[in-house]
């Protein structure tokens, strides 16, 4: 393992030489009264907290020309300080300087100092501290050296560097300092190499709850959320506690599966432990129902909030919204002020994205109006891009496109989608592909907005101009990420792909598919072939291509092993739903008395009995 690690380890920096100069504090505001002081401790304690809460340089370079007038830097440690307020407020020439000054450079301050620059994501200068604390000093590393050395290489995803600093820990015998190998850990997994970083956990002989921490939330960040959930069981069979941070990241992973059952047993576990009182665990669990498509769960949650904060209040907000209903979004939010809690930008982020879904353009545009007057947020580029697409749906099309251009920053990808999305729906080609080259503007490689421009012209009939946007597509080598949907059922998640033959029951699901779009395309309901994003000629094979997308796969097979007709199916997308899928769900939503939930990357879709929640427009 050791020769992988250090294969590609490059050379340490060369020491920068700090210059040793005395110089002249020139104070920009009166400083601080230091005298009056009945002994010297408590001196030394005012100037400690003084330095402390420095909120501007003129304050530092004030007490520091006072501590060189009064006192000794060494009094408590005040010129280490020093040092750190100023690399704390960003300049690090002064704490530069500050350290030359220092009389007797101990451990504790070249630790400081290195720490210091690990904070501001420093690298450059946390090696030049470490090289001069080596090669001029003779000064020995410790634990409180090493730490903040690997976090600077975390941030800064200096893997190379990491790995060299790895070498010195194994030379000199550190590896069994347990906080070492933890922040190796996270620096390995956050760098992508889950091998190195799963390798030196298992090699602590005893892992504590920080070292199981970090390897659940290291796999569970970089997409490995199934790997993440077996560490998580280890670490229960070990005897482990988990704490805020263990379940916050659990929950994390039963969001990236898209497990219910695996969220209702956290959720056991929250309430046996009595963690369900933990506002912030409480506020996690009622998000993540509601992104796995139970919006009753949420509520629930949310019901046993004894004082909800705007974090919480915000999240059931946005739980509404996103599930379509904006009205109840409306009432959460004026409960939320009539309760006292303030909203942030946050807030109303989700409170416009809920006006938006529901169609709810009056109330929209009032709150629009009333965040800056009234609770005084600035309008930010997400809440214009709400209004654009609450404008959009109402096909003032005009208004939107005037809101724009009047932004006072510069519109992103999501601002012109909505446009986008709205030319779509209400046929504007001319703006809509002046939308496009905005969106390619920004956004060169995004696959998903060649794609909206696709579908723009297909729904508009124009399947000329849809190839000629999908060879663009591969002239410029767009990659398209592939379509899947997932359900859950038994103990596992079942992920289909447009085709997909290989699951083990696909004879018995083709069978059942087969008989589905008999009923659809026998209720009136003909298939949209416009959505095949393949250039295809042959009307017939279009057809049995959108036929087989991944949607109508996972509801195939959920009617098929689903016995609970009061039980919904709730199908997770990882792209936005096509125009085909969507009437067949609404379609088998009434046929087969089932609703049918599915999340598709903007919003969820509730069919049933025909209808769906999104009323037609996503």
């Amino acid at each position: 393992m050791a020769a992988s690690i250090f294969r590609n380890a490059g050379q340490i920096l060369l020491p920068v030489k700090f210059a040793i100069s005395r110089r002249l504090c020139l104070a920009s505001q009166s400083p601080p009264q230091l005298h009056g002081f009945s002994n010297l401790d408590s001196l030394v304690s005012a100037v400690i907290t003084a330095v402390s809460s420095c909120a501007s340089i003129s304050n530092c370079r004030s007490i520091h020309c006072k501590v060189m007038k009064s006192l000794s830097f060494s009094h408590g440690f005040i010129g280490d300080q020093l040092v750190s307020a100023y690399l704390r407020l960003g300049f690090t020439k002064d704490a530069c300087n500050m350290f030359d000054e220092l009389p007797d450079r101990d451990l504790v301050s070249w630790n400081s100092f290195i720490s210091g620059f690990s904070r501001r994501g420093d690298l450059s200068n946390c090696l030049n501290a470490f090289s001069a604390m080596k090669l001029e000093t003779g000064v020995e590393a410790n634990e409180g050296t090493i730490v903040p050395l690997i976090s600077a290489c975390t941030e800064t995803r200096a893997l190379d560097i990491g790995t060299y600093i790895h070498g010195f820990i194994l030379k000199f015998g550190m590896l069994l300092e347990l906080r070492i190998a933890n922040v190796l850990i996270n620096m390995y997994g956050k760098s992508g190499y889950l091998d190195g970083a799963s390798g030196l956990f298992e090699a602590i002989p005893i892992p504590n709850l920080v070292s199981w921490n970090s390897i659940i939330a290291v796999h569970v960040q970089t997409g490995k959320p199934e790997e993440g959930i077996g560490y998580f069981i280890r670490s229960r069979r070990a005897g482990i506690e988990p704490d805020q941070g263990t379940l916050i990241t659990t929950l994390e992973a039963c969001e990236e599966l898209g497990s219910a059952k695996l969220a209702e047993a956290i959720h056991g576990f929250l309430f046996i432990t009595g963690l369900d009182s933990n506002l912030t665990l409480a506020t996690g669990l009622l998000s993540l129902y509601s992104k796995l498509g139970s919006l009753v769960a949420s509520q629930k949650v949310f019901s046993h909030i004894r004082n909800p904060d705007s974090i919480a209040w915000t999240a059931m907000l946005a739980s509404y919204g996103v599930h379509g209903k904006g009205k109840e979004a409306v009432k959460t939010f004026n409960l939320m002020v009539k309760e006292g809690v303030a909203p942030d930008h946050v807030t109303f982020t989700h409170l416009l994205n809920a006006c938006s879904h529901a169609g709810l353009l009056k109330e929209g545009k009032a709150y629009f109006e009333v965040m800056t007057l009234i609770y005084g947020v600035e309008p930010r580029v997400d809440h214009y891009s709400c209004m654009v697409d609450l404008m959009g749906r109402a096909g003032h099309l005009s208004d939107a496109y005037k809101l724009i251009i009047s932004m006072p920053m510069k519109p992103n990808s999501g601002v012109w989608g909505a446009l986008m999305g709205a030319c779509k729906k209400h046929n504007n080609i001319e703006l809509g592909k002046e939308a496009f080259d905005n969106m390619l503007a920004l956004e060169p490689l995004d696959s998903r907005n060649y794609l909206s421009l696709s579908n723009m012209y297909s729904s508009a009939g124009l399947r000329k101009e849809a190839s000629e946007v999908r060879g663009l597509m591969k002239k410029r080598s767009v990659i398209r990420i592939p379509g899947s949907s997932c359900i859950e059922h038994g103990k596992r998640i079942h992920r289909f792909v447009s085709g997909d033959r290989s699951h083990p029951l696909e004879e018995e699901i083709s069978k059942k598919l087969e008989e589905l779009v008999k009923k659809v395309r026998g209720s009136g309901a003909w298939a949209r072939t416009e959505f095949v994003l393949q250039d295809v000629d042959d009307e017939e094979v279009r057809e049995d291509m959108i036929n087989k997308h991944s949607e109508k796969l996972a509801i195939a097979f959920g009617l098929m092993v689903s016995a609970n007709l009061r039980m919904p199916l709730v199908v997770t997308k990882n792209l936005r739903i096509c125009g085909d899928c969507h009437e067949f769900a609404k379609v088998v939503s009434r046929l087969e008395g089932r609703e049918i939930i599915i999340r598709d990357t903007k919003r969820f879709h509730h069919f049933s009995n025909g209808s769906c929640s999104c009323r037609d427009y996503w």
